[in-house]
């Protein structure tokens, strides 16, 4: 529609033009998104506020921990309630690494993008190639957990008022899983002016579902409720693994639960200052799942049976469904599972947006399948990338399939998240201190003489967390059917990862594209972009004001050769 389109100002400096999508982004957000090559193709309706919402909706603190107490259960109280703190704590210092680079470089694609910037010369279109691939499937991976984990907890409220009569096939969770993912491709499709604002709202409902949890739980088991040296003090050990070891499997609740941050980087370039939005953006949300979470899991562990094994073979499918059901009865669990599903609901929602915006920026550079069918923007739809946001929704509906096959098949969702994730994240950080330390230049949060040490801890606790996250949760020897299929996931991703481009993508893929206009940039603007390394001729797009030179789309690579 014509009122949809954008109105430009033009502005002259030195002789050059900038030309700025009012309707768009403002001059300041559009000049640094040019620093890194790009011109604004999204419209920046996101407030600082709104980037921490997308991030904490999508980790939907209780819904998390409901979906991942079979990873802190086994391990009793201690595992549930320190696995919770010690875990979120690491998270946080990942955080921090990834908030100093989201400040300095704030685009949709910045883990790759990061990636490509530091690494050397050498390694970094493959690891660059490798990093992209890894985060995409890794969000379209969270989107698949998520969304099967509203399956379970939908099908549960059915079988709480079934008294536990009627189980679910795994047809039926399969059926639930894929309306779920559709209507999650609909409502981002149809939603995307007022999606900011909803972020407000899902957090808003993320903290009533907290608050009645943690109020109405206390209530209900007030003649039960266990003492201090039960909460904080209570080891168990339901695996065959040791039990120092089974402590440590419980910190996978925290990890899989905190794993969205990285969303406020790839809401970017749709981030009114997102120089300072994202960095903000990211602590925000860890930070208040850090504390918010560990509150909900002192409040489980007091109010929970002390029959760990019960909880976990409860006849509900879901942990959290007897909790509830023990603690406030049959009425009670029908309304708070109720208000968990809607919640969860709504995660899936935001992480289909994250997702959707890693995939167009990924495509934008030419490295995805079809690039060229999923680049365009969507004007009519509200400038989003209409065309990625369905095919991640596609995506997520053939990896759902794996949930026909068993329960063990449908956890590779959860770590298909997990440590597809964290390699994504670990590698630019790692990229950054070892090859591009002199190449970085702080934003307006930088965390100064600890950024370094904070990187390291970063990298290590993130190798921690992928190898944590490929060990199965029951203990070693196990059968087909309680085996962790996250290394056969995960090597699957890499390697068809490196093996497509040593194959073939190498001859194409040299990195992010410029997507400037040169014709559109001020003297300004093209000193600080040569200075980056960036050549600014682009092919196709004419020619410089007063200048007979041709344009070509080559970068050079960071001023390296």
């Amino acid at each position: 529609m014509a009122s949809e389109e954008p109105q430009y100002k033009e502005a002259t400096r030195s002789d050059s033009r900038a030309v700025v999508a009012a309707g768009l982004s403002s001059e300041d957000d559009a000049a640094v998104l040019a620093k890194l090559g790009y011109k604004q193709e999204l419209r920046r309706n996101f407030t600082m506020i709104e980037v921490f919402g997308i991030a904490f909706s999508i980790m939907g603190l209780l819904p998390s921990i409901a979906s991942t107490l079979a990873y802190s259960i086994p391990a009793g109280p201690v595992g549930l309630v320190w696995g919770w703190f010690l875990a979120s704590m690491f998270i946080f210092i990942v955080g921090l690494a990834m908030a100093d680079l989201g400040s300095a470089m704030p685009t949709s694609g910045g883990l790759y993008w990061w990636t490509h910037f530091f690494a050397s010369p050498k390694s970094r279109n493959a690891l660059s190639f490798l990093v992209g691939y890894s985060n995409t499937l890794g969000l379209v991976g969270g989107l698949c957990s998520i969304d099967y984990g509203f399956s379970l907890m939908f099908l549960s409220v059915i079988v709480i008022a079934k008294d536990g009569t009627w189980k679910p096939s795994n047809g039926a969770i399969y059926g639930v899983f894929l309306v779920c993912v559709l209507l999650h491709g609909v409502l981002a499709s149809t939603l995307s002016k007022v999606m900011g604002k909803l972020q407000t709202v899902f957090v808003v409902m993320n903290f009533i579902l907290i608050a009645a949890t943690v109020i109405a739980l206390p209530i209900g088991a007030r003649y039960r409720r266990h003492d201090a040296k039960f909460i904080f003090a209570t080891t168990a050990n339901l695996t065959t693994w040791p039990t120092g070891w089974a402590f440590m499997l419980s910190w996978l609740s925290p990890i899989w639960t905190i794993g969205a941050f990285d969303s406020c980087v790839h809401m970017s370039e749709e981030a009114a200052n997102a120089t300072k939005a994202v960095p903000y953006g990211i602590l925000m949300s860890i930070g208040s799942c850090w504390l918010f979470g560990w509150i909900i899991c002192i409040v489980i562990a007091a109010c929970m049976t002390s029959d760990f094994e019960s909880l976990l073979a409860s006849p509900f499918g879901q942990p959290m469904a007897q909790i509830y059901y023990d603690a406030i009865g049959k009425n009670g669990a029908l309304g708070l599972m109720s208000l968990l599903f809607i919640v969860q609901f709504l995660m899936g929602l935001s992480i289909t947006v994250a997702a959707s915006r890693q995939s167009w920026a990924f495509s934008r550079d030419g490295a995805l399948p079809f690039s060229s069918f999923f680049r365009p923007i969507s004007k009519r739809f509200g400038y989003i990338p209409l065309r990625t946001v369905w095919g991640c929704v596609l995506l997520a509906a053939v990896l759902g399939l794996l949930s026909l096959i068993a329960p063990a098949a449908a956890q590779a969702l959860f770590s298909l998240a997990v440590a597809g994730n964290n390699v994504a994240w670990g590698v630019p950080i790692f990229c950054r201190v070892w090859w591009g330390q002199e190449k970085f230049h702080p934003g307006p949060f930088y965390t100064g003489k600890l950024s370094i040490p904070i990187a390291w801890t970063a990298i290590i606790f993130l190798v921690f967390g992928t190898l944590l996250s490929m060990f199965p949760v029951g203990g070693p020897n196990p059968t087909p059917q309680s085996m962790n299929y996250t290394v056969v996931i995960n090597s699957a991703v890499w390697g068809g990862a490196l093996f497509y481009y040593y194959l073939d993508a190498y001859k194409w893929f040299t990195g992010p594209k410029i997507t400037l206009d040169a014709s559109e940039l001020t003297e300004e603007q093209e000193k600080v972009l040569r200075e980056e390394g960036l050549d600014l001729k682009i092919e196709g797009l004419g020619k410089k004001p007063g200048s007979d030179e041709e344009i070509t789309t080559d970068r050079k690579e960071y001023g390296e050769t």
